[in-house]
C-alpha cells in the first residue's frame, strides 16, 4: 500500500501527517511554534525552530504509524505562505528570525509606493495589492538592514525563500533552491501571466534575481531527503491556501473554499483566465499543473482563530477553543456587540494595515460569554465581506466548502451558512490542507492518475443550510459595517 507524507508547516505548529491511497489519515503529529512580537505589528519566527519542530512531528507520525521512510512514497509540503526566510547558501544558517506574513512593518514604504502611483502596475503583474503581507517588501527590508547584505545576495551567497524553500533547501541537504507557481505568486515579485521571477520588480525592490529559488509545478520532482533514515522524494509544494483547494477538491470554476485557522482564507476557482478584481481581491495561482495554470480570486482576512487564542491569551475568559461551541449555543445573541479583529489590520476587502481592533456595543450587562459570540461571528461577517465583493466581481460562488481547525465548531458553520446566506459543506476530513499537499504528491507519483481520483474520495460531512432570514441576516451584517468603519483609517 502507497503511504504519502504531508508536512503542514503553519503560523503557530508544525505538522505531519500520513495518509494511505485512500486519503485515510493514518497517523499525524503536531507541535507548536513560538511567536516573537518585537514591536508594534511586528511578527517573528525561529527558522531553527520550525526545521526542528518539522522534523520532531515527521519523526513522531512514522513512529506513531509502524512506518519507516521506505514505506513512504512521496512528501508533499504546504506551508503559511508570504513568511519570509533569508539564508546563508554555504551555512544554511538564517541571517534573522523569518518575518511572518502577519508582519506589518513595511506599511509605510508599501503606503509610499502606492502614493508615488506604483500599486497599478505591481497589480498588473502579481494579481496583488501593495500591501506588508506579501514576501517582497519583507526581503528588500531584511537586506536594507544587513550590512552588505544586497551585494552578497547578488554574488549568491544569500538565498531567500517562502517556509517550503527553506524546508526543502534543509531536507535535500542543500541541492534544492525551489518552490511551486501558488507560492512564487504570493511574493510580489512573480509575474502571474508570464510565469517568472519580473525584472521590473526586483529592481523597484531591489531584490537579486541571484537570490530566488527555481519557479516549479505544483506537483513536480522538488528534490530528495535522507533526513529521515531512508531516501523518500518530494513530489508536492503548495501554500496552505491553495493546498487547501485542491485537499477540497476545487477544481471547477466557480467552486469555492473557504480555511479557518490563524486566520481566514477564500479561493474561489475562476478557470484558465485570471481575473481582476474591482473590489481589492487578489487574483492569485490556485495550482499549475502539468505547466498548466488554474487561477483563483482569493480574499484574505489575518484574523479568524486568532481572536479566539487572543481570548484564551489575553483575556483568559476562556480555557481553550473548544470552549466556544458550547459557550455561543447557550448565548447565541451577543446582544449588540461586535468585535472587530483587526489585531493587524484589516485584509480584504479593505486592506488597511494601521487599523486595530475594537469591541464596540459594550453595556453594563455585557458578558464574557457576548465577547465569545461576537469573537466567532467575526470570522462570519469577514467571510460575508468576501462573498460580496466576489459577487460584486461578478463570480457568485457556486459552492462553498470550509475546513481547517475551527469548523469542528457546529455553531461557527451554522452561523457561517446564516450570516453568508449560502449552504456551506464541510467534508468528513477535514485536514484539508495537509491532504492536498499529499494528494500533489501523490499525483506526480502515480499514486493518483488524475484529479478525478481525487475528487471521487472526497466525501462530505454534513451540509449547513440557511435558518436564519435574509432581513435578520443582513440587520446584523448592517451593525458590522458600522463598526468596521469606526477602525478604519
Amino acid at each position: 500500500m502507497a503511504h504519502l507524507l504531508a508536512i503542514d508547516q503553519g503560523t503557530t505548529s508544525s505538522r505531519a501527517i500520513i495518509f494511505n491511497e485512500q486519503s485515510e489519515i493514518l497517523s499525524m503529529a503536531q507541535q507548536e511554534i513560538t511567536q516573537y512580537f518585537p514591536d508594534d505589528g511586528w511578527v517573528e519566527h525561529d527558522p531553527e525552530e520550525i526545521w526542528t519542530s518539522t522534523c520532531t512531528v515527521v519523526e513522531q507520525a512514522l513512529a506513531k504509524g509502524n512506518l519507516t521512510a521506505s514505506d513512504i512514497s512521496a512528501i508533499g509540503i504546504t506551508n503559511q505562505r508570504e513568511t519570509v526566510i533569508v539564508w546563508e547558501r554555504d551555512t544554511g544558517k538564517p541571517v534573522a528570525r523569518a518575518i511572518v506574513w502577519q508582519d506589518r512593518r513595511t506599511s509605510g514604504y508599501c503606503q509610499d509606493l502606492r502614493e508615488a502611483g506604483y500599486e497599478p502596475a505591481v497589480t498588473a503583474r502579481t494579481g496583488l495589492l501593495l500591501d506588508p503581507y506579501f514576501s517582497g517588501t519583507k526581503v528588500k527590508w531584511l537586506l536594507d538592514q544587513l550590512p552588505g547584505g544586497r551585494a552578497r545576495a547578488a554574488r549568491g551567497d544569500l538565498l531567500f525563500g517562502t517556509v517550503d524553500t527553506f524546508l526543502i533547501w534543509r531536507l535535500t541537504g542543500g541541492e534544492s533552491h525551489v518552490t511551486d507557481a501558488t507560492n512564487a505568486s504570493r511574493t510580489l515579485l512573480f509575474n502571474i501571466h508570464e510565469q517568472c521571477w519580473d525584472s521590473e520588480l526586483l529592481d523597484r525592490f531591489g531584490i537579486p534575481r541571484e537570490m530566488l529559488p527555481e519557479v516549479k509545478d505544483s506537483s513536480d520532482d522538488f528534490g530528495v531527503t535522507s533526513t529521515f533514515g531512508g531516501t523518500i522524494p518530494i513530489h508536492g509544494v503548495a501554500g496552505d491556501q491553495q493546498a487547501a483547494t485542491v485537499g477540497q477538491c476545487c477544481f471547477t470554476r466557480g467552486m469555492l473554499k473557504s480555511t479557518y485557522g490563524t486566520g481566514c482564507f477564500a479561493i474561489l476557482n475562476t478557470g484558465s483566465e485570471p481575473l481582476v478584481s474591482r473590489n481589492k481581491l487578489l487574483t492569485t495561482v490556485a495550482y499549475r499543473l502539468n505547466g498548466k495554470v488554474t487561477y483563483g480570486l482569493e480574499g484574505s482576512i489575518f484574523v479568524a482563530g486568532a481572536a479566539v487564542q487572543w481570548l484564551r491569551d489575553g483575556l483568559h475568559v476562556i480555557g481553550n477553543a473548544a470552549e466556544t461551541g458550547a459557550i455561543a449555543a447557550r448565548n447565541p445573541d451577543p446582544h449588540g456587540v461586535y468585535l472587530v479583529p483587526a489585531f493587524t489590520g484589516l485584509g480584504a476587502p479593505y486592506w488597511d494595515s494601521q487599523a486595530r481592533g475594537a469591541i464596540l456595543g459594550l453595556t453594563r450587562d455585557t458578558s464574557a460569554d457576548d465577547l465569545v459570540t461576537a469573537a466567532l461571528q467575526s470570522v462570519c461577517f469577514q467571510t460575508r465581506d468576501l462573498i460580496s465583493a466576489m459577487v460584486n466581481d461578478g463570480t457568485e460562488p457556486t459552492v462553498m466548502r470550509v475546513d481547517g481547525g475551527m469548523v469542528v465548531n457546529d455553531f461557527l458553520v451554522q452561523q457561517l451558512s446564516d450570516l453568508v446566506q449560502i449552504p456551506v459543506d464541510r467534508p468528513r476530513l477535514i485536514e484539508t490542507t495537509a491532504l492536498g499537499a499529499a494528494s500533489l504528491a501523490g499525483l506526480r507519483s502515480g499514486v493518483f492518475s488524475s484529479l478525478d481520483d481525487l475528487t471521487a474520495a472526497w466525501q462530505l460531512d454534513r451540509r449547513f443550510e440557511v435558518e436564519m432570514s435574509g432581513a435578520d441576516s443582513d440587520h446584523r451584517y448592517d451593525g458590522w459595517t458600522r463598526a468596521v468603519g469606526r477602525v478604519l483609517t
